[in-house]
This record gives C-alpha cells, sequence and structure tokens, in this order.
C-alpha cells in the first residue's frame, strides 16, 4: 500500500491495540482489588509498569527500529504484547501479573516509538498536525473501546478474560502491520548521520516532557476516574462507561485539533488554550456531582492539544534523527507516565480518595502551557543560529 492515508489507518489500528491493553487493569480495577486482595496504591503501580520499560527501552528502541526496519521491530513489539496479556491471564499470583504487565509494556514501548516514526516519515511536511491527531486519536479510541467492552467481559467472565481479549487484539495487530510500505526515498533518506545537534536535542526533551505531562492528567481521567465514581455508588459497568464519554469525544477533539492547527497556524495558542480548561475540568471534577456535564465539556476540548504536541518534535528532527529523536521524546514520556500513576494511587490512599489522583492530573496539564513556551523559544534560538 503506497497511499499515506491508507498507511495512516494501518497504524490507527495497530497503535489501537497499545491502549486497549493498558487499559485493561484499569478497566477491571475492582475485579483485581477483589481477586489478589489489592489496594488504590497496588492498582495505580500495576498500571504505571505499563511504561515502565520505556525509561530503559524508548532510546535504544529507535537504534533497535533503525537497524532491524519498521516492520520486524513492529512484529516483534507485538509478539512481546500478545505475551504478557497471556501470561497475566493465566496466573492468579501478583507478582506474576507485573511480570506480564511489564512484559506487555516493553512491547507496547518498541511499538509506540516505531509507530510515531512510520507515521512521521509519511506525513512530514504535509499536513503533519492533522496526521499526528488523527494517529494519536487512537488512543482515545482504544481506551474508549475498552470501557465498554471488558468491564462486561470481567463481569461476566472473570479478569482473566479481559487479558485474553487484549492479547487476541494484538495479535490481530501482528495481521495489519503485515500490509505496511515504507514511504519512497524512506531508506535512503535514513542512513545519513542520526546525531542530534544540542538544541535540537533539548527542545525534543522539552516536547516529550509536554506530551508526558498532558497524558499523566489525562490518564487520570480514565485510570481512576472509575475508582471516583465507584466511591460515590456507581457500578462498575455504568461508571465505565461514563468515562468513556471522554475517550468517545476525544475521538472527534483530537483531530479537529490537528486540523485547526494547521489550518490557522496558531497550533501553541490552541494548545495553552485547551490546557488551561482541562486542568480547571479536572479540578472541578473532583468537587462537582455535574459528572457527565464535566465529563463531556473534557472530551470536547481535552483532545485539542494532542496533534499540535505530537507534531513538536518532528519540527526539529530531520529524517536521519527521526528515530532517535522519537527515542528521546517517548523516554521522557515514559517516565513520566510510570511515575504518574503511581504517584497518583499513593496519594489517592493516602487521601482515602481517588480524587486525589484526579487532582494531581489537573497540576501535571497546567504545568504544559509553560513548557510550550520553553519549547517555542529553543527553536526561535535554534533558527537564529542556523541562520548567522
Amino acid at each position: 500500500m503506497r497511499n499515506r492515508w491508507g498507511i495512516l489507518a494501518i497504524l490507527f489500528v495497530v497503535r489501537l491495540t497499545i491502549a486497549f491493553q493498558f487499559q485493561s487493569v484499569a478497566a477491571v480495577a475492582p475485579l483485581l482489588q477483589q481477586s489478589f486482595g489489592v489496594g488504590l496504591a497496588d492498582i495505580g503501580i500495576l498500571i504505571g509498569l505499563y511504561f515502565t520499560p520505556g525509561i530503559v527501552l524508548a532510546l535504544p528502541g529507535g537504534a533497535i527500529g533503525r537497524t532491524l526496519g519498521d516492520k520486524p521491530t513492529t512484529i516483534a513489539a507485538l509478539l512481546l504484547m500478545t505475551a504478557g496479556s497471556l501470561v497475566m491471564a493465566t496466573t492468579d499470583v501478583w507478582g506474576w501479573q507485573m511480570a506480564g504487565r511489564l512484559t506487555s509494556g516493553a512491547g507496547g514501548v518498541l511499538l509506540t516509538v516505531q509507530l510515531t516514526k512510520m507515521g512521521t516519515d509519511w506525513f512530514a511536511g504535509k499536513e503533519i498536525a492533522t496526521a499526528m491527531a488523527i494517529f494519536v486519536n487512537s488512543w482515545p479510541a482504544g481506551v474508549a473501546i475498552s470501557l465498554l467492552v471488558l468491564p462486561a467481559i470481567g463481569t461476566a467472565y472473570g479478569a482473566g478474560a479481559v487479558f485474553l481479549a487484549a492479547g487476541a487484539l494484538t495479535a490481530i495487530g501482528i495481521l495489519l502491520i503485515m500490509f505496511y510500505q515504507p514511504p519512497p526515498g524512506a531508506t535512503a533518506s535514513a542512513t545519513g548521520s542520526g546525531r542530534l545537534d544540542r538544541l535540537a536535542l533539548l527542545a525534543v526533551i522539552v516536547a516529550g516532557m509536554i506530551w508526558g505531562l498532558y497524558n499523566v492528567g489525562f490518564a487520570m481521567i480514565f485510570s481512576f476516574g472509575p475508582s471516583l465514581l465507584a466511591e460515590r455508588g456507581w457500578s462498575i459497568a455504568a461508571a465505565g462507561s461514563a468515562i468513556s464519554v471522554v475517550m468517545w469525544l476525544s475521538v472527534i477533539s483530537v483531530p479537529a485539533g490537528g486540523y485547526l492547527a494547521d489550518r490557522f497556524k496558531r497550533p501553541l495558542i490552541l494548545a495553552i488554550a485547551a490546557s488551561l480548561t482541562v486542568a480547571a475540568l479536572l479540578a472541578w471534577l473532583t468537587r462537582s456531582d455535574a459528572v457527565i456535564t464535566i465529563l463531556v465539556l473534557i472530551g470536547l476540548v481535552g483532545g485539542h492539544p494532542a496533534g499540535p504536541i505530537m507534531s513538536l518534535a518532528a519540527r526539529v528532527l530531520a529524517p536521519e534523527t527521526r528515530a532517535i529523536g522519537m527515542g528521546v521524546f517517548y523516554t521522557l514520556f515514559y517516565a513520566a507516565m510510570m511515575l504518574g500513576p503511581a504517584v497518583a494511587g499513593r496519594l489517592a490512599k493516602t487521601a482515602g480518595t481517588a480524587a486525589a489522583a484526579l487532582d494531581l492530573g489537573a497540576l501535571a496539564v497546567l504545568a504544559c502551557p509553560p513548557l510550550m513556551w520553553l519549547f517555542e523559544r529553543i527553536v526561535s534560538v535554534r533558527k537564529r543560529r542556523a541562520q548567522s
């Protein structure tokens, strides 16, 4: 297949498997607490473990993809994800649950870095914000599907069936990725120097921090939102369905944000305004009974910064530095996403309520606008030095 939008569709569906698998723990957290006798802090650690391998694998993951090639790397990653789900589905020992989660996470890391690089290869310089918005939209789509499907599976058949469903979906991803083809000239362009200059490296680091913090804030909604609603007397299925509203509306707001960024050439203003709004809504959610109204507003606004943020790294990465640059970008992202749920779970345990986790999410999103300003400053300095 050589049509870039068709390629994007393949990447979208394959990346969706990561979100579906990641959410498999949070979607049935109350069931896991009952089955294994663990608390919210333990659930937070298990959620965060999915991203732990990213701290050590994201950076070499870019180099691995550069050495082995796009398709072999993605297939290996999907095999790891499938194996991890099978381990979690077949054990009743908490330690093996953690081991399976780490294995799945290792595959998810490699797959995320490689798919992002593959998407950027096809769209660098042409509708990049729109393409990246559609690409990252696979995450809320996968989470939304999991919130609707997995609680019902877990209630009917147990947590093991939930993890089997996640493994089956990643196995389907292996079949889909067989249809991927690199863009013309991609192989030749990737053979140049892979070294990042100092300012480009700094810009990618800041971009990774922005993406990590924003996702920490957003992850608090679907990681601890169901537990927050359960505290208020909602059933597991009802809580999952309510939280899924955010994800389903994000399916609309994420590409809309990318389109608006490309159309009006004001991605920074759009991302800052949306971030401030989401931070306020997260803080409001823990202090109000207007749950559905707030969740709808978060869904309509929360997706807008995704495309602009994901396109930041592409602004300073050449084709030959793209693999290593995306590795750096995702190292920061995974560090934030590993620590965020674990810290949030600990705060929730100390406070005695999941509301503390969502308040932490509001603070994480609030930190993004200053970092966006810093990124623009670094890019401006880099341009001036290149012209002098």
